[in-house]
């Protein structure tokens, strides 16, 4: 099964604000684009991918991931991430209805294209399925198979809302990359242990990473 992955993007201006105690306001911003880039690259090159549509309204995003081979869809909700998946989603379906969709975050900048196409191949075996992040406590992706909805229930204890919402979650070993999205600065550290794409390496360089 080919996936289209839907990717959320809030405007940079706005991202990450958790990381202040790593990163300066004038940094943030670039920090979360990189963070896109990185996660827009792996997930093109992985194989069960076959387009990319991110959902954004940012000016600088938007082009900057265009270069990159992903479609940009405005936020035209603009009331939120759940709303944002529902209309990518939509968008997608409107011009090819039999398309399996799958919500990923923009802040996983360790991804793995391998790791990623292991968790697409299990979801493709559910109507719909979900991973859990590192923490356990929220979500990094979401699937929908043809014909199915979406349903996206981001946000605080997601994880608990996906299951609740009759998704299968997937309980896979060995894809850390697909579970480490980044929040916090101790989320940062666990990236860049796992090994960041060279977006974010680029602009962490010389930044404080809070210790455990």
């Amino acid at each position: 099964m080919q996936w289209t992955l839907v990717i959320p993007l809030k405007p940079l201006a706005r991202a990450k604000s958790r990381l202040a105690d790593t990163a300066a306001d004038g940094v943030r911003p670039g920090l979360a684009l990189a963070f896109a880039q990185d996660t827009v690259a792996a997930a093109l090159a992985c194989a069960a991918v076959e387009d990319v549509v991110v959902v954004t309204d940012d000016e600088l995003a938007g082009p900057t991931l265009r270069a990159l081979g992903a479609r940009i869809v405005p936020d035209a909700p603009g009331s939120g991430l759940n709303a944002a998946l529902g209309h990518g989603a939509s968008v997608v379906r409107q011009s090819r209805p039999a398309a399996a969709v799958a919500a990923l975050n923009a802040d996983l900048p360790a991804l793995r294209p391998v790791e990623l196409s292991r968790v697409l191949d299990a979801a493709a075996e559910y109507p719909r399925a979900f991973l859990a992040d590192a923490a356990a406590v929220g979500t990094t992706l979401l699937s929908a198979a043809p014909g199915r909805p979406l349903r996206p229930a981001f946000g605080t204890d997601s994880r608990a809302r996906h299951r609740a919402s009759g998704a299968a979650e997937l309980g896979l070993a060995e894809v850390n990359s697909v579970r480490q999205d980044v929040d916090t600065g101790e989320d940062l550290r666990a990236a860049l242990a796992l090994g960041v794409g060279p977006y974010t390496a680029a602009v962490s360089a010389g930044l404080l990473i809070p210790e455990s």
